[in-house]
């Protein structure tokens, strides 16, 4: 079987622990930035405003995209195999780690923890951008706080475990065509007059594409929960009460957990782009957010991606073994 379609375990981990060694250095060309290149090509040659043709248009550019991506990483690695089996196996370890990004997500948590921590509330503004959309200059401190704490919980999923889940199921080619459509709905998969329609199709591939990896994502976070800090219950009773709350079908299960897990109140209005977008409130809790959320919720990722691969790995040779 092709290494683009089948990684072992050992390989994953050896994926994911090239991605915690090196994360996304600036002159390695990413993959993210070559599909967002021609996504926003694509946009260019086929948005045209009429309703009809933008949905039909939207939906060839994703599908052309989740596709060129994915036979662009199986080629890269058969293309390789070529030359001998490591071979083949070293590129498919490298293009899988192009698709997880703990270590970016959690050094940007940092910064704005360290910035906060140093009382220096400019550049926390200034470092918040890469973790949330949503105007810094909007946000006090606690506001910050939930803003980072919710991006971590969130992009816990998009950015860790869908990709992880994805190459237990698919291998690079599956996690790369992932990439593909979370990129997709990221530039495209809005509502607003332009993306309306021109983007629905995206936007629907991509709550397809995350259904299961978020709803992974809040049982291996309660599961952190439980073993960093007995916290699992919390976290279980919030997300059962408050997931199905959130306007997104998954982003509110990762946050509900986390919020549960920490014991804070996530969600509720937020501006973006100078407009204010009311959202639903997950958790209970009246305290003020805290710098050590962001540490806590930071640790609590961790935890949650090694249970993750635990039980992918537990999951597939089950289902391996009955087929």
């Amino acid at each position: 079987m092709s290494y683009a379609f089948h990684l072992s375990a050992p390989m994953i981990v050896a994926a994911l622990a090239c991605d915690v060694a090196i994360g996304d250095p600036a002159w390695i060309p990413h993959p993210v930035r070559l599909i967002g290149a021609a996504i926003a090509l694509g946009e260019r040659r086929l948005h045209c405003g009429d309703a009809r043709a933008d949905y039909l248009r939207g939906a060839l550019l994703a599908l052309a995209v989740i596709a060129i991506a994915s036979v662009a990483a199986w080629a890269l690695i058969d293309a390789a195999g070529l030359i001998g089996d490591a071979a083949g196996a070293v590129a498919a370890i490298a293009i899988a780690a192009t698709t997880l990004a703990l270590r970016g997500l959690d050094d940007a948590a940092a910064e704005v923890q360290r910035a906060l921590g140093g009382n220096d509330a400019a550049r926390a503004r200034r470092a918040l951008p890469a973790l949330a959309g949503r105007d810094p200059q909007s946000l006090d401190r606690a506001g910050m706080i939930r803003a980072v704490v919710e991006s971590v919980a969130e992009n816990s999923s998009d950015a860790v475990i869908a990709p992880l889940m994805w190459l237990f199921v698919g291998g690079p080619a599956a996690a790369i065509a992932y990439k593909a459509i979370n990129t997709l709905d990221s530039m495209i998969g809005y509502r607003d007059s332009r993306y309306l329609y021109f983007g629905r199709a995206a936007a629907r591939i991509d709550d397809a594409a995350n259904y299961l990896p978020a709803r992974l994502t809040a049982l291996c976070l309660i599961v952190a929960a439980q073993f960093t800090a007995r916290r699992g219950a919390p976290a279980w009773a919030v997300c059962r009460a408050d997931a199905r709350r959130h306007s997104s079908p998954n982003a509110g299960y990762p946050e509900a957990a986390m919020a549960g897990a920490l014991d804070l109140r996530l969600g509720g209005d937020a501006v973006y782009g100078g407009v204010n977008e009311a959202r639903a409130t997950l958790g209970g809790s009246v305290r003020t957010p805290a710098i050590a959320d962001i540490a806590a919720a930071r640790q609590l990722m961790w935890w949650a991606t090694g249970a993750a691969v635990i039980l992918a790995a537990i999951t597939r040779t089950i289902i391996l073994r009955l087929a």
